[in-house]
């Protein structure tokens, strides 16, 4: 499994300085949890999901979910749990390349069930997502992945979704966050990366955010995001990777704001019209938000639809200039400051040190953009392959 490997070759040398690598087969936590991107999910139920599947991971999605939580209904997860165990022994005896593939439970004891009922799965199987993770269920969940780590003979990861009431209530959030990252430090070769629940999150208030704003301007839900990353992102070696939530619109409709997505970039492209498209389908907004997403330390991204993981995808490539900042940054071991190759910015050598460590590893799956290639183009490229 390689990002962009549906980008046929003469336009991956025209848009790419360093090429992404493969990851598919590396067990190393770091990677495999940058590479996640645009983890994107499927009911567990639905009819063709072997074929759903394939077909992703032609358009070049690198990670799935197989949901048995919200996505199904309640007389249907049994039946779910079947499906989920069988769709992951076709992909593996098919011998064909698949995406990262984790399976949402319901509870800790349903690791153990699909872990009984898989065959050759096994190995088609990276981890399962933790819904309403909290201290209480905590420990039950993470000796679960152990257990089904032991028997399946391999490491399988967790990935938590921090979004239970006890997180967001102010009053128990510190107490709870404290406790959840004790744990989480116990089991952390099986913790692969942490999730955000927002819309459960928004839930709690009886809030649905509007397409036209990003989940940043729901002031309850980001005070919520900044402390998991303050307790749990911390790049001091104590942290973990923490994905972004999920952009739930796909649709047009009419808007009541103008949209904050310059035109500047997509004329200079030759791309107006395809700004438009983007604009349609609020796509605009999943930009912004992802941009806000890396500026508060979060990499990856939930989408439930399939059109939102270009955008992720194209977001996560190192531009040429972040490059040649990591690269100027980490050529040496001492301090100072110094002016950048693009001579826009001062590169600090030891407090941006831990910063160019996470640009040289997405560069390593996501790539590094050719000098003058702007995310429109890696964007229109990817729309398009």
């Amino acid at each position: 499994m390689r990002h962009f490997r549906q980008v046929p070759g003469p336009e991956l040398r025209r848009l790419f300085h360093r090429e992404p690598e493969a990851f598919g087969g590396s067990r190393d936590r770091e990677l495999l949890a940058m590479a996640l991107g645009a983890t994107l999910y499927v009911p567990a139920t639905r009819p063709d999901l072997t074929a759903t599947i394939a077909r992703r991971a032609e358009r070049g999605v690198c990670s799935m979910v197989i949901d048995l939580e919200d996505a199904v209904a309640d007389h249907a997860v049994e039946d779910g749990k079947w499906q989920a165990a069988r769709t992951l022994d076709e992909l593996a005896d098919s011998g064909e390349s698949h995406p990262l593939l984790f399976v949402r439970v319901r509870d800790p004891q349903s690791i153990g069930e699909i872990a009984e009922r898989i065959g050759p799965g096994a190995a088609a199987l990276t981890g399962f997502v933790l819904p309403k993770f909290d201290s209480a269920r905590a420990e039950a969940y993470l000796r679960a992945v152990a257990a089904a780590s032991d028997r399946l003979g391999r490491t399988i990861f967790g990935m938590p979704v921090l979004e239970s009431p006890a997180l967001v209530h102010r009053e128990t959030r510190d107490t709870e966050l404290r406790a959840i990252g004790e744990l989480l430090a116990e089991h952390r070769d099986r913790v692969l990366a942490v999730r955000i629940g927002a819309t459960d999150m928004c839930s709690t208030f009886g809030i649905r955010r509007d397409r036209e704003l990003t989940i940043y301007d729901v002031r309850v839900v980001a005070d919520v995001i900044a402390d998991i990353v303050n307790y749990l992102g911390r790049a001091d070696g104590t942290g973990f990777t923490i994905t972004g939530p999920v952009w739930e619109y796909f649709a047009d409709h009419a808007r009541m704001f103008r949209p904050l997505l310059r035109t500047s970039p997509f004329a200079d492209s030759d791309a107006v019209r395809f700004r438009q498209s983007l604009v349609s389908r609020d796509l605009d907004g999943l930009l912004r938000e992802i941009t806000l997403d890396r500026a508060n330390g979060i990499q990856g991204k939930t989408v439930i639809h399939p059109s939102h993981v270009a955008v992720v995808h194209a977001l996560a490539i190192v531009t040429h200039e972040e490059y040649a900042d990591a690269l100027d940054i980490l050529s040496t071991g001492a301090g100072g400051v110094a002016a950048s190759e693009y001579r826009n910015k001062m590169n600090e050598m030891r407090p941006h040190r831990s910063w160019a460590h996470q640009i040289m590893l997405r560069a390593k799956v996501f790539g590094v953009a050719n000098k003058g290639v702007s995310f429109v183009d890696l964007l229109k490229a990817l729309v398009e392959s």
